[in-house]
């Protein structure tokens, strides 16, 4: 009788066992979908919109490439501008460029978020491919903005814990650097592109929100009157002394046309005499997000006190 009752005792062991696994296979797989299909609110600047509130496959139109990669959100597809950016190389090298100019492609990439900007094209037909949200650019302060990606995708206090260190160093280093070039000290920003030279303003990334914002470095009167209302200013070589304070960051397109720095009234400015120009990688200086700024805060740190 002894040798009967075991293997029943085994055989019914394992029907337990088996029912139970079964069980916590299907519980695990419904909470799973739960999480997938799980959606919140956002207030968008165009009225509330629901969102997933753990996107897998984000589609960006627009630069805030930086702001989902310091978050840690999966980017399926991007936009040119962003995969130019040294800083993303890694992340990006395998993430297809997007526009919006081709919703085929997009929807092929089966995004479960879109991300563009207040002027992309074609957005009710990518509504209709996944949730879309968009933003104007310069409507909110660059900090503010990555706030408001961070509650996009779910991750407002891992924007905030960012912002709050970010400000914290950057007015440490803004202390040390106006001690070092002096108060009144003031700092111009340009950049030269497809034969056009402009000046920036306190916010057109290139480092300006550092600069003038974070660090509160002073920005010339001149450049601050004429870049007041668009943010930038379109001037041509022949002015550019003009603008330019005591200190001149370049951000460089080093594939462009930069002759102006060989010209005799580019070398005449006192800012040139004096070695006080810093000459920024343009790809890698263009943006305001995170991993952007924390390089640019870097860049400032070791041209004005090393």
């Amino acid at each position: 009788m002894k040798k009967f009752f075991i293997p029943v005792f085994f055989i019914l062991m394992l029907v337990i066992t088996a029912c139970s696994t079964h069980e916590t296979e299907k519980s695990v797989g419904k909470e799973s979908k739960k999480v997938k299909d799980e959606l919140i609110t956002y207030e968008s600047e165009n009225g509330p919109i629901k969102v997933p509130a753990h996107p897998k496959r984000v589609v960006l139109l627009s630069g805030y490439a930086g702001d989902l990669i310091s978050l840690g959100v999966n980017i399926v597809g991007v936009e040119e501008w962003s995969k130019k950016s040294p800083l993303f190389k890694e992340e990006l090298k395998d993430v297809p460029t997007v526009s919006d100019d081709n919703v085929e492609k997009v929807i092929e990439l089966k995004p479960d978020l879109i991300i563009g900007s207040s002027t992309s094209k074609n957005l009710d037909k990518f509504k209709k491919i996944a949730p879309t949200v968009t933003y104007t650019y310069n409507k909110l302060d660059y900090l503010t903005q990555h706030l408001e990606i961070g509650k996009l995708v779910n991750k407002e206090k891992e924007a905030q814990a960012w912002i709050t260190d970010f400000k914290e160093r950057a007015n440490t280093i803004g202390e040390e650097i106006k001690e070092r070039i002096g108060q009144n000290a003031t700092v111009t920003v340009m950049e030269s592109y497809d034969k056009t030279m402009s000046i920036l303003g306190k916010s057109w990334g290139r480092g300006t929100e550092v600069l003038y914002q974070a660090m509160k470095l002073n920005i010339p009167d001149n450049v601050q009157k004429v870049t007041n209302k668009e943010g930038y200013y379109t001037i041509s070589s022949e002015v550019l002394p003009k603008y330019v304070g005591d200190y001149l960051v370049i951000s460089k397109y080093m594939d462009q046309d930069n002759s102006y720095q060989k010209t005799k009234l580019y070398k005449e400015i006192p800012a040139v005499k004096n070695n006080h120009v810093f000459e920024a990688d343009a790809y890698t200086f263009m943006f305001n997000d995170p991993i952007t700024l924390d390089y640019q805060l870097h860049f400032f740190k070791e041209h004005f006190l090393d």
